[in-house]
């Protein structure tokens, strides 16, 4: 498994905790961080983990507007917490970083939600994670 694959399951793990326990992110990132000093050989899939979240979280609320805006029938707060934290990693690779392809950000939070989500996650990522590629 590549460092950024692990990256994505270390930031999943950071949104979808926050998510479920009402914690703010930051308390949640500066756990992880520290968690994280003392795995040095975590290090390559922290930073990049770190990158994702630290971008969800800088533009949460347009990755909302996005989400909500193409998943059909669906609110938030309507959806498992696994696939909004999904989502965001997904929508945040598509729109905001540039090194990964929109093809392999869709495919990872895919599989993201295949390992982690309900047996109809997975289509239902790549459905919401289509629309927003084509659009933008």
């Amino acid at each position: 498994m590549s460092a950024r694959s692990k990256a994505r399951k270390r930031a999943l793990d950071i949104l979808f905790q926050s998510d479920v326990r009402g914690d703010e992110l930051s308390t949640t990132i500066a756990a992880e961080a520290k968690r994280a000093a003392s795995e040095p050989a975590r290090e390559a899939s922290w930073l990049y983990a770190r990158e994702i979240v630290d971008g969800v979280n800088d533009n949460r609320e347009a990755i909302d507007e996005q989400i909500t805006t193409f998943a059909k029938d669906w609110t938030l707060s309507r959806m498992p917490a696994v696939d909004r934290a999904v989502l965001r990693i997904g929508v945040w690779e598509l729109l905001y970083n540039d090194e990964v392809p929109s093809a392999v950000a869709i495919d990872e939070a895919v599989e993201l939600a295949k390992e982690f989500s309900t047996d109809e996650s997975g289509s239902f990522v790549h459905g919401v994670l289509g629309r927003i590629a084509r659009s933008s």
